[in-house]
């Protein structure tokens, strides 16, 4: 059993050091514990300080990708140099690296494909009040999107398995965190959550600069998820409401005609056919998104069987440059 730890890193030459000097060397259930770092474009000497500080394998992007394709170039990476399991974890020391044993011990034992690290966001002493409750609205949000409880939505710190990291396709240029919980959901996949601590910040976030920044594209990334994987259900929810509105005006009309009333209510029944028209084609939509989800599933099992494929365990050098 191969465990290889990646982290994605943007120019952290000077954080990098301290993270990887504090990472197992061996971890209870592996035969071998291999780090990746993932260098997303940095204009620092982030690669060089990964290599010094004694990183094994070194993913070169050519140019500031964002967070969200450096992991999912470290999983490509990972799955190549024959990981079993993968634990994504932060360049810039946050989370503490002794709960790597304890966040893989699920995986070990059967229990589940994924593991997520949980902050406990919602008492954290070094986030302000505002970022704490804006953390523990968002749990709460991805939760009903995906379909499982999620006490903390916004962790990099997890591990998952082999098979999962072959499934896993993320298509947002900002983040990871989000879009694959809600895949996950999707897929039925077995996540656990196991308590952790961190260490205090080493410098702000990068991710969220700004509570309107973050809002922007974590709901972006929500609401394409949700339409993606749950289609059929938001679109006919909203065609539902359309035909009970204009179903409603339509009675009324109806009513007031029948009892001679109705001559002055023609603006009602025009209504009532608006919303009856919408209604109409925003199902016809779902039932078209849908279509598409399906063919969506055609070609996520095609790319399962690619990276499959690609990622037969094989001689890899060193450093890997990645366009």
């Amino acid at each position: 059993m191969k465990l290889i730890i990646q982290i994605p890193s943007y120019n952290e030459a000077q954080t990098l050091p301290k993270t990887l000097a504090q990472l197992p060397k061996a971890v209870a259930g592996f035969d071998s514990v291999e780090v990746l770092v993932v260098d997303d474009g940095s204009t620092d000497n982030t690669a060089d300080a990964a290599r010094e500080a004694g990183a094994d394998h070194i993913v070169h992007l050519s140019r500031h990708l964002g967070l969200a394709q450096a992991f999912t170039h470290g999983l490509d990476a990972s799955l190549r140099l024959g990981a079993d399991v993968i634990v994504n974890t932060d360049a810039d020391n946050q989370y503490r690296a002794e709960d790597i044993e304890k966040l893989v011990g699920p995986i070990l034992a059967g229990e589940a494909e994924m593991v997520i690290g949980d902050r406990g966001v919602g008492s954290l002493t070094h986030f302000p009040a505002h970022k704490r409750a804006l953390q523990t609205i968002g749990s709460r949000v991805v939760s009903a999107t995906a379909g499982f409880e999620i006490p903390d939505a916004t962790s990099g710190f997890r591990a998952i398995t082999r098979k999962v990291a072959l499934e896993t396709m993320v298509l947002s240029n900002y983040s990871y965190t989000l879009e694959t919980l809600i895949q996950a959901g999707a897929r039925h996949v077995r996540v656990a959550f196991v308590p952790i601590e961190t260490n205090p910040p080493e410098r702000p976030s990068r991710l969220i600069s700004s509570i309107r920044h973050y809002l922007a594209n974590s709901s972006v990334t929500v609401l394409r998820s949700f339409a993606m994987y749950r289609a059929l259900r938001i679109f006919t929810a909203i065609s539902a409401v359309m035909l009970l509105a204009g179903t409603a005006i339509g009675v009324r009309f109806l009513v007031a005609y029948f009892q001679g009333t109705g001559a002055g209510m023609v603006q009602s029944l025009i209504l009532a056919a608006v919303f009856l028209i919408v209604g109409f084609i925003t199902f016809l939509i779902g039932l078209l998104a849908d279509l598409v989800s399906f063919n969506r599933k055609i070609l996520e099992e095609i790319l399962y069987r690619l990276r499959k494929h690609d990622s037969d365990p094989s001689p890899e050098p060193q450093d890997h440059p990645q366009v």
